[in-house]
């Protein structure tokens, strides 16, 4: 590792270790890095291998005392970060160092608009005055691009959508002109057109402030087109360091070799028509009022979804695509009569439009959903045999303790998952395995139609492919009609016989994937595809032009 006079941030000898009831965890080990003023530098590796924790150790954002450097030191221009007050890190923190993390729900307050949490950090770092906050929060917001941002002053993060939320919050890491950004998986969550659109915005911003970015990610079609240089993280080590160029092109660690050759691969099984439609929508609608004024009075609606047509046949696969806040969520949970719709929604034949909550209930086991964050949708106060026996606790009362034990040991396993540990708590697996259990839950009760919500989104590309392998087998076993919400194209390609192409709320484009993908018609979906050829991986030794 060298350093120089342009050098920003140098991290040399790192390690982290923690400590929980005499156990101690060897986070990171010996890790070395520099960045310089205006570089890019991404640290890449699977979920565990200790990016996250080295770009927490920068601004001493770990658990301590439960986390602490057995060696190492962090100098940001030439000052030592890891034996500095808080008083001192306060100062940089905001300031000169500032984060975007992966997951915004969970970062932004939900008690706070949108003006509120962009608003404290001018007021609290620059003393601006109110209606001073204000002018550059819009000013902000336009910037990162969010439309009439005046109108969404007032939004609190609920009210956004996944796409709008991240916006906000690399929004508020930018209030302050940074020198080092630490952007903690910033895109996962969002489409291919709105990553690019992020991707391009911090590009430039960064030569606009000649800031230095630190990108932690898994996604290395996102480091081949943003890095200037690339470490590979393995187990708490750098395996590999290089610049794009030569990662991409001559990899030599054979880690990194498997890193670059790990997408979703195969293809869905053949469409066959004789089967039974499992689920079918006519002309859905979902619309939200808009309401105004003292006496909340409807002044217009949003059309989260405006007149769908859809259809699942058994043993087959609806992808759903489109960017954020195209309705793709909503007409999913519109199929399942989870939120209120109009139009004709049949199950196995029978309309099932008309029931409430009570006629719906004997139909909810055999109508599931997996969503995108599986640490979010697991109960982390629940061991893993609880959460997944709790839907057979509410449908199958009568069902014996054992019964019910050994139904979820069968199911465990099946997913991919030893049924010894059944009963441990969600913290104690990673990411690929507590989506596994997120699997097991909805297969537990044997359904015949299953919402997969994002399900790989939040993984590493190695693990969506293991997800992607075992969603397919668990279909052709069980005959399952899925319908796939994604943004990413690849798993989408990998998994669907039909797609349909969401846009504000209307189905812009549909029919079979091959045609979708080969053929689309619409420049909308043409949009999509190109985004997402041009955000793909090129092989091991091929870069693409």
């Amino acid at each position: 590792m060298t350093t120089g006079q342009n050098t920003l941030l140098e991290i040399a000898d790192l390690s982290v270790d923690f400590r929980q009831a005499g156990t101690v965890t060897h986070a990171v080990r010996d890790v070395d890095l520099t960045i310089s003023r205006g570089e890019t530098l991404a640290l890449v590796g699977e979920s565990g291998s200790g990016k996250s924790v080295t770009a927490l150790s920068i601004l001493k954002l770990l658990p301590y005392p439960a986390a602490n450097h057995p060696s190492g030191s962090v100098r940001f221009r030439g000052e030592e970060l890891l034996d500095s007050d808080e008083n001192d890190l306060r100062r940089v923190r905001g300031n000169d160092i500032t984060m975007i993390f992966q997951e915004p729900m969970t970062s932004l307050n939900p008690l706070h608009t949108v003006e509120q949490q962009i608003g404290e950090i001018l007021e609290l770092h620059q003393g601006k005055s109110e209606a001073a906050a204000r002018e550059r929060t819009i000013e902000l917001l336009t910037k990162v691009g969010i439309r009439e941002p005046e109108d969404r002053l007032h939004s609190y993060p609920h009210q956004l959508s996944g796409g709008q939320r991240q916006r906000v919050m690399i929004a508020m890491a930018l209030a302050n002109d940074p020198d080092l950004l630490i952007a903690d998986e910033p895109t996962t969550a969002l489409d291919v057109t709105v990553q690019a659109q992020i991707l391009k915005l911090l590009k430039d911003l960064q030569a606009e402030l000649g800031m230095a970015i630190l990108m932690i990610t898994h996604d290395l079609g996102i480091v081949r087109h943003f890095a200037d240089r690339v470490c590979v993280m393995r187990e708490g080590e750098i395996v590999e360091r290089g610049t794009v160029h030569d990662i991409f092109t001559s990899p030599k660690h054979p880690y990194t070799v498997q890193l670059l050759e790990a997408e979703p691969k195969g293809a869905p099984p053949h469409a066959d028509h004789s089967q039974q439609t499992v689920i079918q929508a006519d002309a859905l609608k979902v619309w939200f009022p808009i309401k105004r004024g003292f006496f909340r009075r409807t002044i217009g609606h949003i059309k989260a979804v405006d007149g769908v047509d859809v259809a699942v046949r058994a043993g087959q696969t609806l992808g759903v695509v489109g960017e954020s806040g195209s309705g793709k969520t909503t007409l999913g949970l519109a199929l399942m009569r989870l939120v209120q719709s109009e139009g004709r929604i049949a199950y196995l034949g029978s309309e099932i439009n008309g029931f409430d909550a009570r006629a719906m209930r004997p139909l909810r086991k055999e109508l599931q959903i997996v969503f995108q964050d599986p640490y979010g949708s697991l109960s982390p106060r629940m061991s893993i045999l609880q959460i997944v026996e709790e839907g057979m606790l509410i449908q199958n009362p009568g069902m014996s303790d054992s019964a019910r034990t050994e139904k979820v040991a069968q199911t465990l396993e099946e997913v991919g998952i030893d049924p010894s540990v059944m009963e441990r708590y969600p913290h104690e697996f990673s990411g690929g395995q507590r989506q596994r259990i997120a699997i097991a839950r909805a297969m537990v009760l044997e359904p015949k139609f299953v919402m997969l919500d994002e399900p790989t989104s939040a993984l590493d590309m190695s693990v969506q492919a293991q997800i992607v392998d075992l969603l397919r087998d668990l279909q052709s076993r069980h005959d399952l009609a899925y319908l796939f919400i994604s943004h990413d194209l690849k798993v989408v390609r990998a998994l669907a016989n039909d797609v349909v192409v969401m846009r504000n709320g209307l189905a812009v484009e549909q029919g079979p994937a091959e045609q979708i993908f080969e053929r689309p018609q619409t420049d909308y979906t043409k949009a999509l595809l190109a985004a997402a050829l041009d955000h793909a991986i090129a092989p091991a030794g091929v870069v693409r032009q």
